[in-house]
């Protein structure tokens, strides 16, 4: 969690308009083909209008991944992958969404990263950019310089 009261940080790692770029894993049911990865890729229609294009592809189940309490809904007879997601838009519910619009529903949906450095080190432990936890145990915090900040 990064609890700022630095405005312009902010509005770059949330603002619509900063189209900060946000990665999901996300666990589907089925497996895309070319046409459906393409349609995302280059931008699908939904209820509230086009979609921008995506960053889209097909990986392994990520080997940092922890137990979902309680497990998806597996069904015997359907496969499911994983995709890796990259939006530069902030829809209500848009992964979701665009992934049932080609119709693959989503089972499953991680947050991995949001703006161009932030990324998932273990489990819940985040960097940004230059910043890192370091050592940081749960419930401790530190202060970061404002002229490193800028």
């Amino acid at each position: 969690m990064v609890l700022t009261n630095d405005g312009a940080l902010q509005a770059r790692l949330t603002q619509p308009g900063k189209r900060t770029g946000k990665i999901y894993y996300v666990q589907v049911e089925g497996i895309p083909d070319n046409a459906a990865l393409q349609a995302l890729r280059t931008g699908v229609t939904l209820n509230d209008g086009p979609t921008l294009p995506a960053g889209i592809e097909i990986v392994a189940e990520p080997d940092w991944l922890w137990p979902r309490t309680p497990p998806i809904r597996e069904r015997k007879n359907i496969p499911t992958s994983w995709l890796k997601v990259t939006l530069y838009e902030g829809r209500n519910r848009q992964v979701r969404r665009m992934t049932a619009h080609v119709g693959h529903p989503t089972l499953r949906l991680i947050r991995y990263s949001m703006g161009p450095t932030l990324r998932l080190i273990r489990y819940i432990r985040y960097s940004m950019g230059d910043y890192t936890l370091n050592g940081l145990d749960n419930g401790q915090w530190r202060e970061i310089a404002q002229e490193k900040d800028r």
